[in-house]
């Protein structure tokens, strides 16, 4: 299982939303480069980056930013207001590794098939969900679409990963939704990344356990609770290759 440190970057900016509110922002890195660097230098060989300015106005502002990271010799795997080709192209452009579809795949597998004929396993399909609905424009907006339902449209299109996300415990540092992610694994073959809660080195050794009933667990995003010093890269991904804790 592969532990995802995450950077979400507003206005240039490494920040933590909480539940993805705007207003409930704290600042943790002028300078998002920064913080990739310690990742990198944990040994983490990806990370997992949101331009919250493109997820909340439909377009990506930080790629200069995403660049910086990608140069450093991570892989970065990049959401937040991937809603067009163009837009894919340009972030593939700037270094990314994986995009992150969120928005349009809700409104459209057409787009989504496309682009996994094309880009391969280079598309992903951010799957964020409020009480099972899926959330979308930054999750300021709910459809009426269950997130399982999604997903298997998802999956049935050949995307290669699905990122799930519990809204309700992002940020909240109260532990991860292991029924839901259980319930997303066994739903689909692509392989999944578990996004949301995480706050301890209990909770990565309770997402590894899962994985070893779950093969297609994939991988963790982890952001909040390495920014607060609740647990270090080292030992997340010490626990995430071991099980034990």
């Amino acid at each position: 299982m592969i532990i995802y440190p995450a950077i979400d970057i507003k206005g240039g900016r490494c920040v933590r939303l909480t539940q993805g509110r705007a207003d409930q922002e704290t600042v943790y890195f002028e300078n998002p480069a920064e913080v990739a660097a310690q990742f990198h230098a944990a040994g983490s060989e990806w990370v997992h980056v949101v331009d919250l300015d493109g997820a909340f106005g439909g377009e990506p502002q930080n790629l200069a930013k995403v660049a910086e990271i990608a140069a450093l010799g991570m892989k970065v795997q990049l959401g937040g207001g991937m809603r067009t080709r163009a837009i894919v192209e340009r972030a593939l452009a700037a270094g990314v590794s994986r995009v992150v579809i969120g928005t349009r795949a809700a409104e459209s597998a057409e787009f989504v098939g496309g682009l996994v004929a094309e880009f391969g396993s280079k598309i992903a399909v951010g799957l964020d969900a409020k009480n099972g609905q899926v959330a979308v424009k930054g999750w300021v907006d709910t459809t009426g679409t269950g997130a399982l339902a999604l997903a298997r449209q998802m999956d049935a299109l050949g995307v290669a990963t699905l990122i799930y996300t519990d809204i309700g415990t992002d940020g909240m540092l109260t532990g991860p939704n292991l029924a839901a992610q259980e319930a997303m694994c066994a739903a689909v073959g692509a392989q999944v990344i578990a996004s949301g809660g995480v706050s301890q080195l209990a909770d990565v050794k309770a997402l590894g356990a899962l994985a070893r009933r779950q093969i297609n667990l994939h991988g963790v995003i982890i952001g909040k609770a390495l920014y607060e010093k609740r647990l270090t890269l080292t030992d997340a991904r010490r626990v995430a290759a071991s099980g034990v804790g």
